[in-house]
């Protein structure tokens, strides 16, 4: 079985306090569904904080995430990159000093890493359970184990490819030509 970091799509709803306190409470993470890079990601220390910004982006009619907070992991993360069913390439992600995000648009750093078997296993399922031939599983080495944060459809190659050294592309572009 795998898990993954509670996590509650808001779509508007009018009581964003009950949708805070599902993901934990305070301090929880608040983020726009359509984000990338890190942009549209606020964390929140108190439950009143996660309800003004949930309710500041349900008025600008953007769709919101609400996710608990997982403390061990210190702004640390990992994606591992899944093609064609199997892990392609793993880095592990540090944010910049002070940053609770790991982005690499955000000044993080991305360092080669080797999954676990749980890890490998967790990012797989999660790319299978969406139908995704390719994808970038963002996950944190929490006590549970490896959580799911998310799972991207389109994740760039850049900082794979850099840290892990790598040619991933080459890997996509074989997987398209077995595949058309």
């Amino acid at each position: 079985m795998w898990a993954y970091r509670r996590t509650v799509f808001t779509n508007y709803s009018k009581d964003v306090g009950s949708i805070v306190d599902s993901v934990g409470g305070a301090l929880c993470f608040t983020k726009l569904l359509e984000g990338t890079q890190g942009l549209g990601v606020v964390l929140a220390d108190t439950k009143k904080a996660a309800v003004a910004v949930c309710e500041a982006f349900n008025s600008l009619k953007a769709r919101v995430i609400a996710q608990e907070f997982i403390t061990e992991c210190r702004g640390v993360d990992v994606r591992a990159f899944v093609v064609d069913g199997r892990i392609a390439g793993a880095m592990k992600r540090t944010g910049k000093e002070g940053e609770f995000r790991s982005n690499l648009h955000g000044g993080g750093t991305a360092e080669l890493i080797e999954l676990t078997h749980e890890e490998g296993v967790t990012a797989i399922k999660a790319a299978k359970a969406l139908v995704l031939h390719v994808a970038g599983v963002d996950m944190l080495q929490s006590d549970r184990g490896p959580l799911v944060v998310e799972v991207n459809s389109s994740p760039g190659l850049e900082g794979i490819e850099a840290a892990t050294g790598q040619d991933i592309a080459g890997e996509i572009v074989k997987f398209i030509k077995r595949n058309v």
